[in-house]
């Protein structure tokens, strides 16, 4: 038996840290399994360094995973350097260092209710996933 305590106190944050790491891992899941869902049917596309004023407008964000932007028929991913601090009910405040919004600007994640700041995430480079289709040969008449 171990009566050591610094020895228990360790064992005791490791089994802590252990339980908190199981919720994170679950969300991290359920946030690729959303993200996952909303791309179905389509292919990724070459990443974008900038994205336009029109499509930074309404972005959705994937709990833990990445933000969302949609143009059109296009859906941009982008997943942030501290994506897992990324929570549904947060609200992205995008800060430009010019007209478009571009990988390497910041997004500071609000509270949506008390708009309280919070972390302020370095943006990368935006991936526009399409949908695929129908692949019909042209036999040029």
């Amino acid at each position: 038996m171990c009566t050591n305590p610094s020895r228990i106190a360790l064992a005791a944050s490791l089994a802590g840290l252990a339980l908190a790491a199981v919720p994170a891992a679950a969300d991290d899941a359920k946030g690729e399994a959303d993200l996952a869902k909303l791309l179905e049917g389509r292919v990724a596309g070459e990443p974008v360094k900038c994205l336009g004023s029109t499509r930074r407008d309404g972005a959705t964000i994937i709990d833990g995973t990445a933000l969302v932007f949609r143009e059109g028929g296009t859906i941009y991913v982008n997943r942030p350097a501290g994506a897992d601090m990324l929570d549904w009910d947060d609200l992205p405040v995008f800060r430009l260092f010019g007209s478009s919004l571009c990988a390497r600007d910041q997004v500071e994640l609000r509270d949506r209710s008390t708009l309280t700041p919070g972390p302020i995430l370095l943006l990368g480079e935006f991936v526009p996933y399409r949908r695929v289709q129908d692949a019909r040969p042209d036999h040029g008449g």
